[in-house]
């Protein structure tokens, strides 16, 4: 399992985790698609925004390999502003490629791209 340095392992000041320390011995948890729905709390959709905001930073629009991220952190933007690079997609392998969708990201989280800068969404207090 490739481990991402420098990427941040959790949302800070809060224990939405990003990145874990360890493969799983019991099995490598599945990527899924999960539904996003309007009234979702503001801190989930905070994580989801921070870590988004990581992936873009870290990575941009290059492909990557899942590696530690967090599959459950994953599979809350995957099929939308995560897509699969692999052709067949193996939502069990530590070495499925992914990428951001840049054009989805922004219309997801316009916010990220106000006046062609990422805000810093990791301080974002109202959401809290």
């Amino acid at each position: 399992m490739m481990k991402h340095r420098g990427f941040p392992g959790r949302l800070p000041g809060t224990d939405f985790q990003f990145t874990v320390r360890r493969a799983n011995p019991r099995g490598v948890t599945p990527i899924i698609r999960r539904e996003r729905f309007k009234d979702r709390r503001p801190p989930d959709r905070a994580a989801d925004r921070g870590f988004l905001q990581a992936l873009i930073e870290h990575f941009g629009e290059e492909p990557f390999e899942r590696g530690n991220l967090d599959a459950g952190r994953l599979s809350w933007l995957f099929g939308r502003e995560v897509l699969p690079m692999d052709d067949p997609f193996d939502p069990r392998s530590y070495d499925a490629r992914l990428r951001v969708d840049l054009a989805q990201a922004e219309a997801s989280f316009p916010e990220l791209f106000s006046d062609g800068e990422n805000v810093d969404a990791w301080e974002d207090e109202d959401d809290f």
